[in-house]
């Protein structure tokens, strides 16, 4: 059952998934993992691990022509109850640059917080299952349903 907080609350998750979202454009990938959700880079083998494999992602991508362009944040969801977290979608929206033009990927994060709404973390969510999240969130709201990513190209 969706949890009501106050509307400055939504302002929180929006400013610091932007948080998120800056950093990455900007290749600050250390503030990208200090925003993930601790236990997924736990399970991804730590900082530096996590770190390493970004890295060789971005480094795959740039070898193939691909770069990040631009990276929005939409306006959270609802908020529900997950144990003794707090969980909402957020809209994200990337734009990347290839060889063959431009690709606007639709997809979510999923905000997580374990302190009444003060701080967020982020999971993203463009390549997540449910059985994943469940391992990740063994107290997932099965409520909140998570839509499929989708792209598109542009000219």
């Amino acid at each position: 059952m969706p949890i009501t907080l106050y509307a400055q609350d939504t302002t929180v998750v929006r400013n610091q998934a932007n948080v998120l979202a800056q950093a990455m454009i900007k290749g600050d990938y250390e503030t990208v993992i200090n925003n993930t959700y601790p236990k997924a880079v736990q399970m991804g083998g730590g900082t530096e691990k996590m770190l390493k494999l970004i890295y060789l992602g971005i480094g795959q991508l740039k070898s193939a022509g691909i770069s990040f362009e631009a990276i929005s944040i939409g306006e959270p969801g609802k908020f529900y109850n997950a144990g003794d977290e707090i969980h909402c979608l957020v809209p994200e929206n990337i734009t990347l640059k290839t060889p063959k033009g431009r690709i606007l990927s639709h997809s979510n994060l999923l905000a997580i917080s374990n302190d009444g709404g003060k701080n967020w973390t982020f999971l993203d969510l463009n390549n997540s299952n449910t059985i994943r999240i469940k391992q990740l969130l063994p107290n997932f709201n099965p409520e909140l349903k998570i839509p499929p990513a989708t792209t598109e190209q542009l000219q």
